[in-house]
C-alpha cells in the first residue's frame, strides 16, 4: 500500500528502517530483528541502499523478501551515486517486479574515500531529477529525505530549503528527516518548510540511543546535535553499557511522545538491524496514545524536549 494514502488514515505512521546485511552474521542478526519486529505491525519498513549505491541489489532482494516472508510494506532506498540513468531505470523496474509501491529517493553520499559528489557519466546530479524521474514514468508514492539541522554539505539553511523545495516541487509526496535529539529543532524547521511553500507530510527519524561511542560517531558523521543535558547524562553513563541502553530508551520514548502530541504525523525508527529498544519505545506509545487527547493512559506530554 502506498505511504501517503496511510497517513490520511487518523493514526500516526509507525515504520522502522533496516539496513541490507552484507555477511553471514548481518543475515541471522537481520533475520532476528525481523521476527521480532514484524508483528509490532509497522505501517512500513525502509530498506537502505547503502554507502555509495553498494548495495543495489541486496536492497531489491530485501524488499521482495520482507514482503513475501513478513507480509510488511517495504520501502526501497535509491539513490543517484554510481549509476546511469539507464541502471536507474532497471533498479526501479526490478522493485515494481518486486510489488514495491514506494521509495526514498535521495541524491547519495559520496562512495567510500571520495570527499565530493561527483555525478556518474550518464546519471543525475540531483535529487529533484531522480524524483522528475520517478514521477513521470512510474506510479510510485515517492518519499525524500529533509535535515532539521542542514543537510553537511549545504552552504546554508536557506540553500537546503530551497533545493528541498525542489525535491517536492518535483513531485515527492512525503519527507523523513535524518535523525535529532532536540525536539524543537523539529518544530522550527517544520515551521520554516511551511513558510516555503512545502506542505507534504514531515516524518521525524529518530534513532534510539543503545551505545555512547556509536551514537557520538553517527551523530558527527551526519552532523546531528546531541543536547548538553543528554551529552551529560551519556558520560555519566558511559562506561556501563546496559545504563547507556536504559537512558537511551527512555530519552527516545519521551522524545517520541512529544512529537506526536504536537502534531508529528509518525515516527521513523533507525534500528540498525537490532529489536530491543524499538520495540520497548513503540510499546510504550501505543500504550500512552500521546497524540490522542482524549487517552487517559498517562496523560498528554508537555513540549519537553527543547534547549534554551
Amino acid at each position: 500500500m502506498r505511504i501517503d494514502e496511510l497517513l490520511h488514515r487518523g493514526e500516526p505512521t509507525f515504520s522502522f528502517e533496516f539496513l541490507p546485511p552484507k555477511t553471514p552474521a548481518g543475515e541471522a542478526n537481520f533475520e532476528l530483528a525481523l521476527r521480532q519486529l514484524a508483528p509490532m505491525a509497522p505501517s512500513f519498513v525502509s530498506v537502505t541502499y547503502g554507502a555509495g549505491g553498494s548495495t543495489r541489489e541486496k536492497t531489491v532482494e530485501t524488499v521482495r523478501h520482507i514482503k513475501e516472508l513478513y507480509g510488511l510494506e517495504a520501502m526501497a532506498h535509491i539513490t543517484c551515486v554510481g549509476a546511469t540513468v539507464p541502471a536507474l531505470r532497471a533498479t526501479l523496474e526490478a522493485l515494481r517486479e518486486a510489488g514495491a509501491e514506494n521509495v526514498l529517493a535521495l541524491r547519495g553520499d559520496p562512495p567510500e574515500g571520495q570527499s565530493e559528489w561527483i555525478a556518474s557519466e550518464g546519471g543525475l546530479e540531483y535529487c529533484h531529477q531522480l524524483v522528475s524521474l520517478l514521477r513521470e514514468e512510474y506510479p510510485l508514492c515517492v518519499a525524500a529525505a529533509c535535515f532539521p539541522e542542514t543537510h553537511i554539505h549545504a552552504t546554508s539553511p536557506e540553500d537546503d530549503l530551497r533545493h528541498l523545495k525542489q525535491k517536492v516541487d518535483a513531485g515527492v509526496d512525503l519527507l523523513i528527516t535524518q535523525l535529532f535529539f532536540d525536539n524543537q529543532l523539529y518544530y522550527e524547521f517544520v515551521a520554516r518548510a511551511r513558510a516555503a511553500g512545502i506542505d507534504v507530510p514531515i516524518i521525524p527519524g529518530i534513532m534510539p540511543i543503545t551505545g555512547y561511542g556509536q551514537i557520538t560517531r553517527i551523530a558527527s558523521k551526519c552532523g546531528a546535535t546531541l543536547p548538553q543535558n543528554v551529552l551529560r547524562e551519556l558520560e555519566i553513563r558511559k562506561d556501563h553499557p546496559e545504563a547507556v541502553a536504559e537512558f537511551g530508551v527512555s530519552y527516545a520514548t519521551v522524545q517520541c511522545a512529544d512529537l506526536l502530541a504536537h502534531g508529528a504525523p509518525g515516527i521513523h525508527f533507525c534500528t540498525l538491524n537490532r529489536s530491543p529498544a524499538t520495540r520497548a519505545i513503540l510499546s510504550a506509545l501505543r500504550l500512552w496514545r500521546p497524540w490522542d487527547p482524549e487517552s487517559t493512559a498517562l496523560g498528554a506530554p508537555q513540549r519537553l524536549l527543547t534547549v534554551a
